[in-house]
């Protein structure tokens, strides 16, 4: 069933006009016609059932019928810190680790990050990666939004909670070894280059553990992900 956002109140036995770029993709995409049902969330808590009453153009009012106390959260809360990749790499390794179930992304930019954005443009990309936050939960199902923090530089990183794993091809801890017990972890993934030296050092002095993932070495795009894949097939969300 389709699933919208929508940023306001909702409340049963209200209606109202689903937002333009919400329209325009029930209408042109996936062909949405009045009487069909749809689900709505606001990222408040669960979801609302609701009816596609009229269609007028590219306004599309909808019936909100009943609150339902849903919530598809994974049992972890997982933070994923990564290093600022290029164009689609991000777009993917932010869409994808929602879908994954990560409770907050936090990026940071490294010494070898290929994407510098600053000023005007760094805001530019953190609410387009918010917006993609978005469009990941109405496909996958989450009525809780993940937050995509500001970004920061790799060595002023000094957060997290939990068991923090600093993921390094070079460690000769294994992930699994790492990741054993709790219920709360952040994850370091590197850029395309990975984080220099003292960008590691940074993250040592924050608490963090390195481990590799594998005898491989994974793609900035792969490895966080791959990481939150394991987390969740270790702690039984899979």
């Amino acid at each position: 069933m389709p699933r919208f956002h929508v940023d306001t109140a909702l409340r049963t036995g209200t209606s109202l006009m689903l937002p333009d770029d919400s329209a325009h993709h029930a209408v042109h995409v996936l062909r949405i016609r009045a009487g069909d049902e749809i689900t709505l969330f606001n990222g408040r808590g669960g979801e609302f059932a609701a009816r596609v009453a009229s269609i007028e153009r590219l306004k599309v009012r909808v019936d909100v019928l009943e609150h339902r106390a849903i919530e598809r959260e994974s049992p972890l809360r997982m933070v994923l810190v990564q290093g600022v990749s290029a164009g689609e790499r991000m777009d993917f390794t932010v869409r994808k680790s929602v879908e994954l179930g990560v409770a907050e992304l936090q990026p940071v930019l490294a010494a070898s990050s290929v994407a510098r954005p600053k000023g005007e443009r760094a805001t530019a990309r953190l609410e387009h990666w918010q917006k993609v936050v978005v469009a990941a939960c109405e496909q996958c199902g989450r009525n809780l939004i993940p937050r995509v923090l500001p970004m920061i530089a790799a060595g002023d990183y000094r957060g997290g909670a939990g068991t923090k794993i600093l993921l390094s091809p070079a460690s000769q801890l294994r992930f699994t070894e790492a990741a054993k017990g709790g219920e709360a972890f952040t994850i370091a993934a590197g850029p395309e280059a990975g984080f220099n030296a003292d960008e590691e050092r940074a993250f040592l002095g924050a608490g963090f553990v390195p481990a590799r993932l594998g005898a491989r070495v994974l793609r900035t795009e792969t490895a966080g992900l791959a990481a939150l894949a394991a987390l969740s097939a270790l702690a039984g969300d899979f």
